[in-house]
């Protein structure tokens, strides 16, 4: 039996880079035009996230979405046929498009007034975040010579779909609900982990847009606390 400390993350790989390809090219096509559509979804979201009023209840109904699509038709109709733990992760999509949903629900009727104001950096970066998604990872696949098929795309692709989840969450004053940002960081991690064990290009592009978005959403979280400790010492001085 050999060593465990032996094994490379490659080796626990289920399948080959042009196998993974592959799927995305089958998938797309057989979906066509279906990603037109779920990019124009992103970019109303964007659109609602960044009124002057954010319509926070749209913007979390299309995630919703797209992450039950993503669950039902990536993971559980193509993954899993080359990664068994494609079932987990589509279980876990379904738990995210729930709270989304749930969240959508809550703040219908609501407006954002009285919440944490968005700061200039989480604005920009929630901006950067969400056009990556829906513009940047398809042109990156063009530029390292993958064939437009193999394109991944927002609101039909796990990638894409959650760096936007957490791009728009940063628009969201106060940063969204806490219990909506486990998931898609994870997802960031476990694609970075899957990338580097195929010596993908791009390896550490969702681990980095997961590292930078959460620590802007600590930020802000550690900003709103000194804010209501300052307020609530204000108000006991008087």
């Amino acid at each position: 039996m050999s060593d465990w400390w032996t094994y490379r993350l490659s080796d626990f790989l289920l399948f080959s880079p042009d196998t993974y390809r592959r799927l995305f090219e089958l998938y797309n096509a057989g979906i066509w035009p279906i990603p037109i559509a779920a990019a124009l979804l992103g970019l109303l979201a964007l659109a609602a996230a960044l009124r002057r009023s954010p319509r926070e209840a749209v913007v979390l109904a299309i995630l919703a979405l797209c992450w039950a699509w993503v669950g039902w038709a990536f993971h559980l109709g193509h993954y899993q046929t080359i990664n068994w733990a494609a079932i987990g992760f589509a279980g876990a999509f379904g738990v995210q498009a729930l709270l989304l949903g749930g969240a959508a629900l809550a703040a219908r009727g609501h407006a954002a007034a009285g919440k944490d104001p968005v700061g200039p950096l989480s604005r920009g970066t929630g901006l950067a975040l969400c056009l990556l998604a829906v513009f940047g990872l398809p042109a990156l696949d063009l530029l390292l010579g993958r064939p437009a098929a193999q394109a991944a795309f927002f609101g039909v692709t796990p990638d894409p779909t959650a760096i936007a989840t957490l791009g728009l969450l940063l628009l969201m004053r106060g940063g969204g609900h806490a219990v909506l940002w486990p998931i898609p960081l994870a997802w960031c991690a476990i694609s970075g982990a899957t990338l580097w064990a195929m010596n993908a290009p791009e390896a550490l592009l969702p681990p980095a847009a997961g590292t930078a978005a959460l620590a802007l959403r600590l930020i802000g979280a550690r900003a709103s606390m000194r804010r209501s400790r300052l307020a609530r010492e204000h108000g006991e001085g008087r």
